[in-house]
């Protein structure tokens, strides 16, 4: 809600009170102080203030503001702050109660800081359960405990929810430069250069030199280097991130910071190498071994190991390397953030060297990232039967085989009875993380997928692995009923979010499968994600029901075939009838400051901006299949998300390459645009006679716009999961974070579109 403004120090408001007012309205919580209040004691919205009715102009929500307003009362609450730190007082949010009662700050901040401070190796599971306890506090008091915990998630491999837990301690301690660096790093980890390279780059003007800065920062460089197509551009990338390095090596030499000097300066000696310096590299190499080795004297330690390997290499020591690497493997098992890191660059020497840049691959145990997919149990009285409960053991036993396969490995399945649990089941007992991604919401699902069969336990087997799970995803807060799409959607986001962590983490996306080998019903079942991942080059292991059953006796029903028809639509339905729901991709536009325009403006708006929109369309070659405006707004709903991206990208590029001056409008006029793809209706609108496409995903579309900044394209994580199961190359999804969508249509996981960078 909007804060109403007073002077500080009049009647009803306090010095402190003001000040909190202030931070809170700065955080986006001023519904919790003087609004919340207001509305607490009965009072509402009306245009004028009325004290016996209640009534005041400002209660309006402060996400209906318009954006001028907003930034209005944020500039308003910035101003008064600093004037405040200008006149000496110091500002300190007092500590806030944990929403659990039973709860102290005091004992759960204490509690998580000492795990967070222990040798001992946390899993991801134990470090969600951590920041779940923090998260729920309003203020923890200390930005330590979100240093630790964004650092430990780091290392474990999981950038997306660093950034999370590193994002909101920011939101406490803006200028707080640790947790800064390490909000660049996990966007750098999680591919999101050019963001990361903006945070450090603005550290560093702001003068830090520190080893910690100057190395993300070359880092950053380093991996645009590793990105950039043009040669030129890659040289200057690469010349950029070895200064940073060498300067970097050199102060930490001075200031004598052992650890920032390793860091620095084995990077300098590798990107020495790479650009050609061979003399420079093999000289660094051996500073940095000395510091290694000395360092190594006190106590064990995974870089300076790793970092005796790479000094190896650069001087052509391939049984040290190999020594090295294996210790440091050995040391950081289970820190796949940073055991990614060093195979990497790894990877990077021996392809410059003209080595197998798999040579030292055994020695890092990166986990492989494993889709699952399979049946669910058989109901009694099933005619063909896909998985009967007598088999349950049997695959139970298949697929334990293929995961001890896999010494280190992170899945992503459903959880449905039968073989999703049962694959769940296994990699937890082995210790793995599970990520599960659910259709609907659990309840509800629990209901239509998991108690199905009287007298069996898989309930109780549900909520356990949903409890041991390191995260749980729903797709779709609301199904339709008796429509398979929900599950078809969950399938394509599971497929898609596990091929983005293989990304992140550099490694190996397999499929794993529990299929009788025919075809399935339609959309959503497993027949039909076998398809897509084979059109997608994905060639899943497979363990066969058909012949488990025909190992027990069991007969193979007559002229099944082995193979499942290949659909070659990704969206799929089996809605039926005159509401028929698909996947659709969906664009929703608004123009900034529209309402600003003059009334002479508006015809010129409709023929130059609606008229060159119009125009830009077919020649994009990414039409879509249905358009729709009001005053400002555009909705498009596109056949795939290659579209709907690329029209959102042109439309960007359009709106600001045009001089808009010269047609008569405003200079600045823009676009905020956002993305999203969800299963919708598409029927005939009985009122307009033509297609219309509707449905709640339609409103979740709707309320990512008014959060994009203008001039850029945001897009749900649902659309992003599309993209990457698709395994689209032609534009880019960086994470931004958990952001609260508008109209408090509740906080969900968004990312940034932008072109990738063209060969």
């Amino acid at each position: 809600m909007k804060y109403e403004p007073r002077p500080i120090g009049t009647t009803g408001v306090t010095l402190a009170q003001g000040v909190l007012a202030l931070t809170e309205l700065l955080a986006g919580n001023a519904h919790d102080t003087w609004a919340q209040q207001r509305l607490a004691e009965g009072w509402k919205y009306g245009q004028q203030r009325d004290d016996a009715k209640k009534e005041h102009p400002c209660l309006v929500p402060y996400e209906e503001l318009p954006e001028s307003e907003k930034q209005y009362d944020r500039n308003a609450a910035i101003e008064t702050l600093k004037a405040i730190l200008a006149l000496g007082y110091r500002i300190e949010p007092p500590a806030r109660k944990a929403s659990a009662p039973a709860d102290s700050l005091h004992g759960i901040v204490a509690a998580a800081l000492e795990r967070l401070k222990s040798p001992a190796k946390l899993d991801l599971a134990t470090l969600a359960s951590i920041w779940e306890s923090v998260s729920s506090l309003r203020w923890a008091g200390s930005s330590e405990v979100y240093e630790l915990l964004g650092n430990r998630i780091l290392k474990v491999g999981e950038p997306l929810l660093a950034y999370d837990v590193l994002g909101t301690g920011l939101e406490h301690w803006p200028g707080n430069v640790r947790l800064r660096q390490l909000l660049a790093l996990a966007l750098a980890r999680s591919g999101a250069t050019h963001r990361a390279n903006g945070i450090v780059l603005q550290l560093y003007h702001q003068g830090h030199t520190d080893g910690e800065t100057l190395g993300i920062l070359a880092r950053t460089h380093k991996d645009l280097w590793e990105q950039a197509r043009q040669p030129a551009e890659r040289n200057k990338h690469l010349q950029q991130a070895h200064l940073y390095y060498e300067r970097g090596f050199r102060l930490a030499v001075e200031r004598g910071k052992v650890d920032d000097a390793i860091y620095t300066g084995i990077n300098a000696a590798t990107t020495a190498l790479l650009s050609g310096q061979d003399q420079l590299a093999k000289s660094l190499a051996r500073k940095v071994r000395e510091l290694s080795l000395e360092k190594l004297q006190t106590a064990k330690d995974y870089w300076a190991e790793a970092t005796l390997g790479e000094a190896a290499i650069i001087l052509g020591d391939w049984a040290e390397a190999e020594d090295r690497y294996a210790r440091a493997g050995e040391l950081g098992r289970g820190y796949s953030g940073d055991l990614s890191a060093t195979r990497r660059q790894v990877h990077h020497l021996l392809q410059h060297l003209g080595q197998d840049r798999h040579r030292f691959d055994h020695c890092f145990a990166i986990p492989v990232v494993l889709v699952f997919a399979g049946h669910m149990i058989d109901q009694p009285g099933r005619p063909k039967p896909r998985f009967p409960p007598a088999l349950e053991e049997r695959v139970r036993r298949e697929i334990a085989d293929r995961l001890r396969r896999h010494p280190a490995k992170i899945g992503y399945s459903g959880a449905a009875c039968g073989s999703d649990i049962l694959f769940l089941e296994e990699m937890q007992r082995e210790g793995a993380e599970v990520q599960v991604v659910l259709p609907f919401p659990r309840d509800e699902f629990q209901k239509a997928s998991v108690d199905i069969l009287p007298g069996a336990n898989w309930g109780k087997r549900f909520k356990r692995v949903l409890e041991q799970a390191a995260g749980v995803s729903v797709a779709s807060e609301h199904r339709a009923s008796g429509s398979a799409v929900a599950y078809e959607y969950s399938n394509l986001i599971q497929t898609g979010l596990a091929r983005l962590r293989a990304q992140m983490l550099d490694s190996e996306l397999i499929p794993l499968v529990v299929w009788d080998g025919r075809p399935g019903d339609g959309a959503g079942g497993t027949a039909s994600l076998v398809s897509h991942w084979r059109s997608h080059s994905l060639e899943p292991e497979v363990v066969d029901t058909t012949a488990l059953l025909r190992a027990m006796g069991g007969v193979r029903p007559a002229g099944a075939a082995r193979k499942p028809v290949v659909t070659p639509a990704l969206y799929l339905s089996t809605t039926p009838a005159a509401f028929p729901q698909k996947i659709m991709p969906m664009l929703f536009a608004d123009v900034v400051h529209y309402s600003k325009l003059t009334e002479e403006q508006i015809p010129r708006f409709i023929e130059h901006f609606m008229g060159g929109v119009a125009k830009l369309i077919p020649a994009s070659r990414s039409a879509p299949l249905s358009k729709n405006t009001w005053g400002d707004a555009l909705y498009f709903v596109f056949s795939s998300v290659k579209r709907a991206g690329n029209l959102a990208l042109d439309l960007c590029d359009w709106v600001s390459s045009t001089n808009w001056e010269k047609k008569g409008l405003p200079k600045g006029l823009n676009l905020r645009i956002a993305l999203h793809a969800g299963p919708i209706y598409h029927c005939e609108d009985p009122l307009l006679k033509k297609r219309s496409y509707t449905g709640s995903h339609v409103s979740r579309a709707a309320r990512i716009e008014p959060i994009a900044p203008p001039g850029q394209v945001y897009a749900s994580q649902p659309f992003a999961a599309l993209v990457a199961a698709e395994g689209l190359k032609e534009f880019v999804c960086d994470y931004v974070g958990q952001v609260p969508l508008a109209k408090g249509y509740g906080t969900f996981p968004t990312y940034h579109i932008r072109r990738a960078q063209a060969d």
